[in-house]
């Protein structure tokens, strides 16, 4: 499976952008599709998941500027609103699922897309 993240750019503060991450390749079970961010010199953190049942999770730093949605599971988007400086970073998308019925529960991983907040 793999994953294509687009959307990323320079944007000022106060400003929104959207991402979206297309899927290819076949999978066996995917429980969530999301997105995790890294800064400089930082550890990578969750941005947003979303289940299968629809259920999301935000992180704390992005909850209610964020949204996460997803094109069953062949894209997962994400709509951010009132960005900020400290939304700076590479964004990837993920997924949480099994190639196959024998292989572990593992975690995929894009690429990954810039998003820079300045003036």
């Amino acid at each position: 499976v793999q994953l294509q993240a687009s959307g990323g750019g320079l944007v000022q503060p106060g400003g929104s952008l959207s991402l979206s991450c297309a899927r290819s390749g076949t999978i066996a079970s995917i429980y969530f599709m999301g997105w995790y961010r890294q800064a400089p010199g930082k550890q990578r953190e969750l941005v947003a998941t979303i289940s299968g049942a629809n259920t999301i999770t935000y992180g704390d730093s992005v909850r209610g500027r964020f949204t996460i949605s997803r094109d069953n599971w062949n894209t997962v988007y994400l709509q951010m609103n009132h960005l900020q400086p400290g939304d700076t970073g590479v964004y990837y998308c993920n997924i949480d699922g099994r190639a196959s019925s024998r292989d572990p529960r593992s975690r995929y991983w894009g690429k990954g897309t810039q998003v820079t907040v300045s003036s």
